[in-house]
């Protein structure tokens, strides 16, 4: 007998699963894995802000101006010989344009919430399997694959490519 711990929840009884946020995802790993035995870094934090033609003139007088993010994180269970990779997108509305304060503060909430959806994406594909005994064994959950855990880091960090265009 065992326990098998996945980072998802589910509500209700339609079967709907949902993903839980990156903190409750640190903290069972944390619980089960202990503080050392997993880690996770970002590997490309880029803004995209500008890409479905939001900032066009029409745009900005219809529509308040809003800063995204686009966040690929790797998470490693170095004992266990694992990693996997998330990726995300963060938003944010920026109240008043005009004051440079309320943009920096809204692309840093871009930029927390892209960073956590991405962590709790990467965590989505690890199976914690918590044996009676209480000893821990990990496994990738293969349903879960997605293209950022065959990309290499170059390829993520030019996920997102800004060519400038010529308007005239």
């Amino acid at each position: 007998p065992g326990q098998v711990c996945v980072c998802t929840k589910q509500k209700g009884f339609q079967q709907q699963v949902l993903a839980l946020n990156s903190n409750k995802c640190q903290e069972l790993a944390n619980h089960y894995l202990g503080f050392n035995g997993w880690s996770s870094r970002i590997i490309t934090l880029q803004n995209v802000s500008g890409f479905d033609g939001e900032n066009e003139e029409l745009g900005k007088t219809l529509q308040k101006r809003s800063v995204k993010y686009l966040c690929a994180v790797e998470v490693t269970l170095p004992n266990h010989g694992v990693h996997t990779r998330g990726v995300a997108l963060g938003e944010a509305d920026v109240e008043n344009s005009e004051d440079p304060l309320e943009f920096v503060t809204a692309s840093r909430r871009a930029q927390k919430l892209a960073a956590g959806k991405a962590l709790s994406s990467a965590f989505q594909k690890i199976l914690l399997i918590v044996l009676e005994n209480g000893k821990v064994a990990v496994e990738y959950n293969s349903t879960q694959e997605e293209l950022p855990d065959f990309l290499t880091e170059e390829e993520l960090k030019g996920l997102v490519e800004v060519n400038p265009v010529d308007t005239e």
